[in-house]
């Protein structure tokens, strides 16, 4: 929990600085792709996780492969340098885009669907978050076969669940009652 809290810790100060310098969307967008990069690339990810290789391996490594990162995201891995923490690269890089989501007013919807999104589902999704929600709402599709159909919802503590699968479970109980 304490990398959680050091994450939180440099994801608010790396976004103060951003705004400072007026980069808070391109240091967003350069936290998006560091944290996907990550998840999707399992050699960065164990690279970053090695506690044997040595910090400047780290830093430069991650500037050739983040090469046209903003200024501000550069000088986060210097600071990660600096208090050898590169092993939280990646829960900063998820929390500054929360943090910076929340200061802009922006709350994220995560839709769980069997396939993809297309739009004419996606825009039912955003009818029913007009209902739950006064923010403005980004959607994150979560793509989960095991839900057979339908879409579950969910917007900070608030589910929705109009999937197949549920609607079966529920069936099932009513019937073995």
């Amino acid at each position: 929990m304490a990398s959680t809290r050091a994450a939180i810790r440099y994801a608010k100060a790396i976004l103060d600085l951003a705004n400072s310098k007026g980069v808070a969307e391109a240091v967003n967008n350069d936290m998006k792709l560091i944290a996907s990069t990550i998840e999707s690339n399992l050699e960065l990810s164990t690279f970053i996780q090695n506690p044997t290789t040595k910090v400047e391996v780290k830093e430069s490594a991650l500037l050739e492969v983040f090469a046209n990162v903003n200024g501000v995201t550069k000088g986060l891995f210097h600071l990660l340098f600096e208090n050898k923490r590169f092993e939280i690269l990646n829960a900063i890089a998820a929390e500054y885009s929360k943090v910076f989501d929340e200061s802009n007013g922006i709350e994220v919807a995560t839709v769980t669907t069997a396939i993809p999104l297309d739009a004419a589902l996606e825009a039912k999704v955003l009818a029913k978050v007009s209902t739950l929600s006064d923010k403005k709402i980004t959607i994150e599709n979560i793509v989960d076969p095991s839900i057979i159909g339908g879409f579950i919802l969910r917007i900070g503590d608030q589910q929705y669940n109009a999937s197949v699968a549920n609607r079966l479970q529920v069936l099932k109980r009513e019937l073995s009652n």
